[in-house]
């Protein structure tokens, strides 16, 4: 496979105003850090990062979006294209969205509850606009079932069965992240990434948890994956803001 360039993803994730990381989506286990969001996103951006996932994590745990006024800000105060997720269920949420400037919005549980309400999202605003978000453990003796609610409810729904349904309705861009590698620092699942990537040619995938090395992108873009989201590997000095910048120059 031939590989491309890889979409280099920061994820800011916000929880009561602040920017925190979850363990494994484990609300019990939050670090908080003292950085403003949209002074970290400027530093993203000052180093050649133009892509950046916002996840509202209040969001998730109410089932709607609640920091439509950090996405504002740091799309007034960036030119960042901002992925925006967490309690997307809705078309208000997504047309509210796009309001305050998301360029492109994630969504996983509607996917799940309502099928053929998210498949139509894909047709009225396009296809780089919506992107399905489709987490599960892939280790489990039962195979890949997906998880939803922010990986607060597990269901019994096969990942690739799953990923099928829109990707035969036209889907392009799949965000999908192994649970059991989420904040683990032990390496992305490749096995996964790649198997996903053999079943649905053509889709743009973009890999989320496990990465800690500059090593792993470069493993997940020889694959061909489209982009690499990435959040604790920075926030703990695994990999640098500076390092980045040096991958995105030289690829």
């Amino acid at each position: 496979m031939q590989s491309r360039k890889i979409e280099i993803i920061p994820s800011i994730s916000i929880l009561g105003n602040k920017i925190t990381r979850l363990k494994q989506g484990d609300f019990d286990q939050e670090q908080v850090y003292p950085e403003s969001p949209i002074d970290l996103a400027k530093k993203f951006e000052d180093h050649g990062i133009t892509k950046l996932q916002l996840v509202d994590l209040d969001g998730t745990r109410n089932g709607r979006p609640m920091n439509y006024h950090i996405l504002e800000a740091i799309a007034g105060h960036t030119d960042l294209e901002i992925d925006f997720a967490g309690g997307i269920n809705t078309d208000g949420a997504v047309h509210k969205a796009f309001d305050y400037g998301a360029h492109k919005i994630t969504a996983a549980t509607v996917a799940v509850n309502r099928r053929s309400e998210f498949a139509s999202w894909v047709v009225s605003y396009g296809r780089e606009k919506i992107a399905l978000g489709a987490d599960a453990l892939s280790d489990t003796p039962e195979g890949r079932k997906v998880a939803i609610q922010g990986w607060q409810k597990d269901t019994q729904i096969d990942l690739f069965e799953h990923v099928e349904y829109f990707y035969s309705r036209s889907l392009k861009f799949l965000k999908t992240s192994d649970i059991s590698k989420e904040g683990q620092a032990e390496g992305p699942a490749f096995n996964l990434y790649r198997d996903l990537m053999e079943k649905f040619p053509g889709i743009n995938l973009i890999a989320s948890g496990g990465v800690y090395r500059l090593e792993d992108i470069e493993r997940l873009r020889e694959i061909g994956l489209y982009g690499v989201v990435f959040g604790r590997a920075y926030y703990e000095g695994m990999i640098t803001l500076k390092e980045i910048e040096h991958f995105v120059a030289s690829h």
